[in-house]
């Protein structure tokens, strides 16, 4: 790229209008697809009940039919735009008909009604997820670092790897690390995992219907990323078939009496309260799930509930020192990295606290 053009696009505009670009974020028809486009403004804004509605052609993302094609984006959360900089903005936004009415794709209408819930909310419950995800090469799909049509050594290497050989699209990972941080993500760590050009982020501590929000901004974030590099992103659960670890997205949760001592008997009941509904979970958890959760690979089998501690062969791990101080968190190691953090998040919430109602 010319270094004038690069010039034009690293503009500070604050030095000479009080303009402010903002992108729109929303997730398209499949459910895991994102969508954006961007809309001048006068800034700076510091919450989104400054920001207007907008609109969009949902024919085109499968969300509306042809006649009737318009969806409205109500603005939920801001975040700084790590590519334009400046005042500039990234709104994650939630869908709607033009009578006010959800579409069928707005997963975040639900869960900001669970998580508004009283009950829930004066029990502030934290996440923390683990986004795991894969890198392809453009022209081929196949793992990046592989070699095309055939397949790099057996995994042991990789996970948390250094090296030419063992480690592929570091510079990927590292750019969505600090851009997250820029951006306002509570972004808690990255790391190389089992399988080779494949990798993880995490976000959290977040509290309620903002782990969900700053997740999807990261995923936005990490896929334009990909698309400057001219490599592909996948949150398919088992992109490669085989003796290959799949891609999770493992949600971590505890909430304030199990942060308190005492805690571990709150945590046990609550893991009892998500083994009864373990069928409506495993249906919600993302699609294809059913190709990673096999019983092998740190995964239970996807018809079995079992919780244990420091165990990742269970559906549900609680970690030695909850056990050990007697309160503290659990993770649920079932959602498919390409889970619903609306979904999984205001499920788990609503099972563990709502689940007499």
């Amino acid at each position: 790229m010319s270094s004038l053009l690069t010039d034009l696009l690293n503009l500070n505009l604050c030095e000479s209008t009080d303009k402010i670009i903002a992108e729109y974020v929303w997730i398209g028809g499949s459910g895991i697809d994102l969508r954006s486009k961007a809309r001048t403004l006068t800034g700076p804004i510091t919450d989104p009940s400054q920001l207007p509605k907008w609109n969009y052609d949902g024919s085109s993302t499968g969300q509306a039919p042809g006649e009737d094609s318009e969806v409205i984006l109500y603005p939920q959360a801001i975040f700084k735009d790590p590519f334009r900089r400046g005042n500039n903005i990234l709104v994650m936004c939630d869908a709607y008909t033009p009578a006010g009415e959800p579409i069928p794709t707005n997963k975040r209408y639900n869960a900001a009604k669970i998580f508004s819930h009283p009950d829930v909310a004066a029990e502030v419950p934290w996440f923390g997820i683990e986004q795991e995800y894969t890198l392809l090469k453009k022209e081929v799909k196949w793992p990046l670092g592989w070699p095309t049509g055939g397949y790099p050594g057996p995994q042991g290497p990789y996970y948390c790897g250094i090296g030419a050989d063992k480690a592929f699209g570091r510079d990927i990972v590292d750019a969505h690390y600090k851009a997250c941080l820029y951006a306002g993500i509570n972004i808690s760590g990255i790391n190389g995992e089992v399988m080779p050009g494949q990798w993880e982020f995490q976000v959290g501590p977040a509290v309620g219907i903002s782990a969900g929000d700053e997740l999807w901004i990261a995923r936005y974030i990490l896929e334009r990323i990909t698309e400057i590099a001219g490599v592909v992103l996948s949150f398919d659960p088992k992109p490669i078939e085989g003796d290959w670890n799949g891609a999770g997205a493992h949600t971590n949760y505890s909430t304030k009496s199990m942060r308190e001592d005492g805690g571990y008997e709150i945590i046990k009941k609550a893991i009892e309260k998500l083994g009864l509904r373990h069928k409506e979970h495993i249906a919600a958890y993302g699609e294809g799930n059913e190709r990673r959760l096999t019983g092998k690979h740190e995964t239970a089998d996807i018809n079995t509930f079992k919780w244990g501690v420091a165990n990742r062969g269970a559906s549900i791990r609680v970690g030695r020192d909850t056990e050990k101080e007697g309160k503290g968190y659990f993770e649920d190691r079932r959602p498919a990295s390409n889970m619903d953090p609306y979904v999984v998040t205001s499920m788990v919430a609503e099972t563990t606290l709502l689940g007499d109602h």
